[in-house]
């Protein structure tokens, strides 16, 4: 997985950050491209990055604000105007499917692909055979939403070594006892072909939690993540202000990671009065948790 931060910032854009929003590329699918929030400029900040207008296909909002949806019509209707024809796939609190829409006809716009709405509540919203989406509600001054993506395990390598050390050399048998079976060898020596198969690869889980006061729940639903990527509006001095408004502090973010024993933290939605000071917010946030990044624009995080 290949993560595209286009913007990080909160509630209106500034010279050295965007508002919200986020691309996964999924570099073992090429034509997988997910999007996380679109705020304002979200199409502008995709022309200085790799991503594919075509290739997105699904789009997950955590909140109606504006600063994660004001980009949307826009870039939507880029995408048809590329030639987009495949469905696109749009989840989000109630009320998105209707944003949209109204900004489409309002503007006679007309799109040269469907749009598929789901309106998400906590829960599994999206499973396929490679990959699992589920959701919980989180704490903010409207509904917002935490999204937990969890790949499904991957099968176990053939044993290679082993198998040549029994003499069994490449070729069509390989097939079959990666597949498992049990196979009578022409020297009358008899295998199981699970026995010579390493355990399964666990799959990865990645937390994107939208704007939200800190709650209890989001640390067993990040328990063991590889990657949690959350908000941290404030410095731990503006605590009362980040209550106020239903945001997290650098520090309540950090103290989620240590405690919910995340591999490796980014913390992204920062305040603007913050600019030129993010070696301070990175040290705020390593006291706590050493594995912790503060998120730029158009930063690139591989896992």
């Amino acid at each position: 997985m290949e993560f595209h931060f286009l913007g990080t910032g909160s509630g209106v854009p500034s010279t050295s950050r965007n508002v919200s929003s986020l691309v996964i590329r999924f570099l073992q699918e090429k034509s997988t491209q997910w999007l996380f929030d679109c705020g304002e400029a979200t199409q502008h900040q995709i022309l200085h990055s790799p991503v594919t207008l075509s290739k997105i296909n699904r789009i997950f909002i955590t909140h109606l604000h504006g600063d994660h949806i004001f980009g949307l019509p826009g870039l939507l209707c880029s995408r048809s105007a590329q030639g987009a024809t495949s469905p696109l796939f749009i989840y989000g609190p109630a009320g998105i499917e209707q944003y949209i829409q109204s900004s489409l006809s309002l503007s006679r716009s007309y799109l040269s692909y469907e749009l598929e709405f789901k309106i998400i509540e906590e829960g599994i919203i999206f499973q396929d055979n490679s990959i699992k989406v589920e959701t919980i509600e989180l704490e903010h001054v409207m509904p917002s939403f935490a999204f937990k993506i969890t790949e499904a395990d991957k099968p176990g390598a053939l044993l290679v070594d082993q198998l040549e050390e029994l003499g069994i050399m490449p070729g069509p048998i390989y097939k079959r006892i990666k597949n498992g079976e049990t196979i009578q060898l022409d020297n009358g020596l008899s295998i199981n072909g699970n026995d010579f198969i390493s355990a399964k690869k666990k799959g990865r889980v990645v937390i994107i939690a939208g704007d939200t006061k800190p709650i209890t729940k989001m640390r067993k639903f990040s328990e063991g993540a590889d990657l949690l990527i959350h908000e941290g509006t404030f410095r731990h001095d503006k605590k009362g202000h980040a209550e106020q408004f239903g945001h997290s502090t650098i520090t309540d973010v950090a103290t989620l990671a240590k405690e919910s024993e995340v591999k490796q933290l980014i913390i992204t939605h920062v305040s603007s009065r913050y600019a030129g000071e993010e070696k301070l917010l990175q040290q705020d946030a390593e006291e706590i948790f050493p594995n912790s990044l503060i998120a730029y624009d158009l930063m690139v995080h591989k896992i």
